[in-house]
């Protein structure tokens, strides 16, 4: 079954898509982490004042409404004010009703959408794996910047894709369903077992759990062989950044550096070249190779 128009056209296409979908998730990366502390504080409240049932911040809250406005004066953005990436250009980085300046976030987050969009398609062509590689590229790029953010990566997101990945996998679309299974069991365990470790050596907590369910979940999309690549390509960006970070920064070492955003991309990476990047290891790692 065809998806898309192949070659060019169908990379174009779906670069264009993504820069949409890159507009929806800086709504996502703004509001759900809002949205969760509402539901956080409304449990604190039902749990001080038993049978109150009394709503906390905004009667009414979520990813549609209320509709696109400006964080600082909540003036609406009109329709034309809000076309990815070109809106802000044409606007000079300023909101059309007070003057305040537009986080460059936002274009940024629609432009690497539309990048790898177009990446997924050139990589993965037309076809269904296509489809499923790109809702797992706007759910990885969604929670690295929330965590980038708060430092928390929603189960709202993580656990929808975990099990999405397990069902896809179960008509074998990335790897086997007992592949995939044993994935998302190891990388869950493999980020507790450092966590435990670390906790027990230095009475310090080094991650959040997660970070544990974020690994889970790429297991479940890849299988147990791709975690290897993860961790690696993770583990070092994250060294050599969060070194460069604190440097430049000048925080201390306590400081905490979210983890999340480097497995998210340590995630890409293998979703794409996982398969090549193992080979290559093998065949330089056989006897004569």
């Amino acid at each position: 079954m065809m998806l898309l128009p192949t070659g060019p056209a169908g990379v174009a296409l779906c670069g264009s898509f993504g820069l949409i979908i890159g507009s929806f998730l800086n709504v996502v990366i703004h509001r759900l982490p809002l949205m969760m502390e509402q539901a956080w504080r409304r449990e604190c409240g039902e749990l001080l004042e038993p049978g109150t049932g009394r709503p906390v911040g905004k009667a009414e809250y979520n990813l549609w409404r209320p509709g696109s406005q400006c964080p600082h004066c909540q003036a609406p953005v009109r329709f034309w004010q809000n076309v990815p990436v070109f809106s802000y250009l044409w606007l000079r980085g300023r909101c059309a009703a007070c003057g305040t300046a537009i986080s460059w976030r936002y274009p940024l987050v629609e432009t690497l959408t539309g990048v790898l969009f177009a990446m997924v398609a050139w990589h993965f062509g037309a076809s269904w794996q296509a489809l499923a590689a790109c809702a797992l590229t706007a759910g990885l790029i969604a929670l690295a910047f929330i965590d980038l953010d708060h430092l928390v990566l929603p189960d709202d997101i993580t656990l929808p894709l975990l099990w999405l990945g397990l069902l896809l996998n179960a008509q074998g679309l990335f790897c086997s369903l007992e592949t995939a299974l044993y994935g998302a069991v190891a990388g869950y365990l493999l980020l507790w077992t450092v966590h435990r470790g670390f906790l027990l050596l230095t009475g310090r907590e080094g991650m959040g759990f997660g970070d544990f369910k974020l690994l889970a979940m790429l297991g479940a999309w890849m299988g147990w062989p791709m975690l290897p690549v993860i961790i690696l390509f993770s583990s070092i960006s994250g060294a050599v950044i969060g070194s460069v970070a604190l440097a430049v920064g000048g925080k201390g070492r306590d400081t905490p550096i979210p983890f999340g955003p480097f497995l998210a991309a340590g995630g890409w990476i293998a979703l794409l070249w996982g398969n090549a990047l193992n080979d290559a290891y093998w065949r330089w790692a056989a006897p004569g190779g």
